[in-house]
């Protein structure tokens, strides 16, 4: 069965595009219903990320993410006809006792193995799921060495990435997403870790993505931040990198105020520099793990940096690349005012450049 889906996940990414609808301006979003699946496109994913700390003080991070990659875009006769494959992964960063721990799983579509559905106001693989009431969300990972279960509360409306519904990453029509985030979740919920179970709260990111092409081949991977400062105020950004070293003028952003207004942001608006680097014994990776960010239009510079360089996700038979994704620690200044917060920084294309997207 293993070696069955690693063969349709190949095949999700021959898929033609052209049998697929692409991601193009004048897109309407329409809620509940675009928090679920999209099978007219090739690609979708959903990613949680937050930090969490206990009653003592202990802190951690943690990813939880679905995917959804199509095999074929006709629709089957029998329940169990393979139309998409689902990979997953979960992590969890013990940032306090410098551990780190991962799992991936691959499922194929079928009755409780995997989907993601409006009726039943959830997405799921296995005995990990996201479960919506409303605009709140219930989080449930039971993993080999951790649990989560966690509740996330909104504290602003979903922001739309982009302009006129799409996040465009490259030239021509189509090479684009839609691209919708919760850019604040208020967290509650309990971390059972060393068999200890314990209370904690927190604050979350949510992101969801769907299209059927955005990469060119010219572009090997990216670097993603996004940034929860204590002022309430939330950034998203992108540099898309390409493989002749240079910055892919598609890199942009967002940034959401205090009220929830949302900017868009161009890269000429900010910038992303690498300051120091982590190499990975497993996969030869080597990674910027500590940043400068700079918004000159916010009169805002940052530094970012990580308690844990080792937050690689090396994912190998699981349908999807290597990649770093990792908990920041975010300090600076905003118009000479000091300003400090937390993010998630996402690095893929550093262990093998990233394909098929």
């Amino acid at each position: 069965m293993r070696r069955a889906l690693l063969l349709l996940a190949a095949a999700a990414c021959a898929v033609p595009a052209a049998d697929f609808r692409l991601a193009l301006p004048g897109y309407r979003y329409e809620f509940p219903r675009d928090h679920f699946a999209h099978p007219d496109f090739k690609t979708e994913w959903w990613y949680y990320t937050g930090h969490l700390r206990t009653a003592a003080g202990r802190r951690f991070g943690f990813e939880l993410v679905f995917f959804r990659h199509a095999v074929t875009n006709a629709q089957g006769a029998s329940v169990w006809s393979v139309r998409d494959v689902w990979p997953a992964h979960v992590a969890l960063s013990d940032l306090d006792g410098k551990r780190f721990f991962h799992h991936a799983r691959l499922q194929r579509t079928g009755p409780g193995l995997a989907g993601a559905d409006a009726a039943q106001a959830r997405i799921w693989n296995g005995n990990w799921q996201v479960r919506f009431t409303g605009e709140r969300q219930a989080l449930v990972a039971i993993a080999p060495d951790f649990t989560v279960r966690l509740d996330l509360t909104p504290a602003k409306p979903p922001v739309i990435h982009g302009g006129n519904g799409v996040s465009q990453k490259a030239e021509g029509a189509g090479r684009a997403s839609h691209y919708v985030s919760y850019t604040r979740l208020a967290v509650s919920g309990v971390l059972t870790l060393d068999g200890s179970a314990q209370p904690v709260t927190g604050t979350a990111w949510m992101d969801h993505e769907f299209f059927t092409h955005q990469l060119e081949a010219n572009q090997s991977g990216w670097d993603w931040f996004s940034v929860q400062l204590d002022d309430n105020t939330e950034l998203m950004m992108f540099r898309l990198r390409r493989k002749d070293g240079s910055l892919d003028p598609y890199s942009a952003g967002t940034y959401v105020d205090a009220k929830g207004t949302v900017r868009s942001l161009r890269l000429s608006e900010f910038s992303l520099t690498p300051l120091e680097t982590w190499r990975s014994a497993a996969s030869g990776g080597e990674y910027p793990v500590r940043w400068r960010i700079e918004v000159p239009p916010l009169g805002l510079t940052l530094e970012a940096s990580t308690p844990l360089k080792s937050q690689e996700l090396v994912t190998r038979g699981s349908g999807t690349p290597t990649y770093w994704e990792g908990a920041m620690e975010l300090k600076g200044v905003r118009n000479g005012n000091p300003v400090s917060g937390r993010g998630y920084l996402e690095m893929t294309g550093y262990a093998a450049p990233v394909s098929g997207l």
